[in-house]
């Protein structure tokens, strides 16, 4: 697992935080890691964006941010409404490549869901995954139309020959309710497989870390460095 693409349902299911909890782990067992985000939107130039809250987290010290544009889109139609230059999506499968080479981990994270287009030729992270032959981690909600969404993604995946490195609930409430109790059968259905984890709502707004690497081990699987158990977790939350 030296390149994992974190991507998810859409905007605000949590990618940051996952990011942020996969690399704190690896980083806590004594490996190098690296953080890539291809385009950063919604944010003017100067503003704390996702790397930094990944690095805040965890720590990291090798995080890029390939492009910023202050509008709140998708990342091509960002950058066209800016006026400036879209990312080059085969210039960060070149420095993913390169820092492959001397990390244990890569992790890149992607701006909004699978199939958000990057550039005027409609390039995605889906095509940036499959040019580095990279697992896809999908961050989803809980409840809701997560399960319409996730199913989706899932099927995008198959469609582009990627390989799922697994579902991840990227904020999962202190008191879940029927619908999001209800939706965990339904994910795992869908993926085929148990959950790869489920981090805790507000994990985010942690201040220290180690709890945070804590926490970010108790929410996700060992596949992913933690010790996250779909089994305990659905008889806990009476799934």
């Amino acid at each position: 697992m030296s390149v994992l693409v974190v991507t998810g349902t859409g905007s605000g299911v949590g990618k940051t935080v996952v990011t942020a909890a996969l690399t704190a782990l690896a980083l806590g067992r004594g490996a190098t890691a690296a953080v890539v985000k291809p385009a950063q939107t919604g944010l003017a130039a100067g503003e704390p964006g996702d790397v930094d809250e990944v690095i805040r987290l965890s720590g990291v010290t090798t995080t890029f941010e390939l492009g910023r544009f202050p509008c709140a889109l998708p990342p091509a139609a960002a950058a066209r409404a800016s006026g400036t230059p879209p990312v080059s999506l085969s210039g960060a499968t070149e420095l993913v490549r390169e820092l492959a080479g001397s990390n244990r981990l890569v992790v890149v994270e992607g701006t909004g869901g699978l199939l958000d287009r990057y550039d005027e030729d409609g390039a995605t992270v889906a095509d940036l995954a499959h040019a580095l032959r990279a697992q896809v981690l999908v961050v989803v909600r809980a409840g809701g139309d997560t399960v319409n969404h996730t199913a989706l993604t899932l099927e995008s995946l198959g469609n582009h020959g990627l390989d799922l490195a697994g579902v991840v609930i990227g904020r999962w409430p202190a008191a879940p309710g029927p619908a999001e109790r209800g939706s965990v059968a339904d994910l795992e259905m869908l993926a085929a497989r148990p959950l790869a984890g489920a981090l805790p709502e507000g994990m985010g707004g942690l201040r220290s870390r180690p709890e945070f690497a804590a926490a970010a081990r108790e929410g996700l699987a060992a596949a992913l460095g933690g010790c996250f158990d779909p089994t305990a977790f659905r008889h806990r939350h009476d799934v």
